[in-house]
């Protein structure tokens, strides 16, 4: 058996990110090594599944990543059971949404944009 883990998203500071992530996105915080001259932080959603390795920036070419790592594209999914529950949360914390929510065949979404820049959907699969 394989299953995606995680997916590492490039970030300028880790304590900024873990705030982001376990506040206004509801994430909890996996896991919060420290290491020689970085740290191993995870967070997931509380429901579980794919987490993502917040891997602070070292170097131009990774500062440069930063809020691009998907090209500009909506590149991470966000899944929910009640959208205008999380929407609302999401939006009390601070969070930008770029669109009203609109109705699509596969469900209920709106895009985010991330305190980096990074673009996400917020969704509610269809039935």
């Amino acid at each position: 058996m394989t299953r995606l883990g995680a997916v590492s998203l490039v970030v300028p500071d880790y304590d900024e990110a873990i705030a982001f992530f376990t506040g206004p996105m509801g994430f909890d915080l996996a896991e919060d090594v420290a290491m020689e001259g970085k740290r191993w932080v995870r967070v997931v959603p509380p429901s579980g599944g794919t987490g993502l390795v917040l891997a602070r920036a070292d170097g131009p070419a990774q500062y440069a990543a930063i809020g691009a790592q998907g090209g500009g594209r909506v590149w991470l999914f966000l899944e929910t059971d009640d959208f205008a529950r999380d929407a609302a949360r999401m939006k009390a914390g601070g969070v930008v949404f770029e669109e009203a929510p609109r109705h699509e065949p596969y469900g209920v979404v709106a895009v985010f944009r991330d305190p980096w820049g990074n673009r996400w959907d917020l969704i509610e699969p269809a039935g």
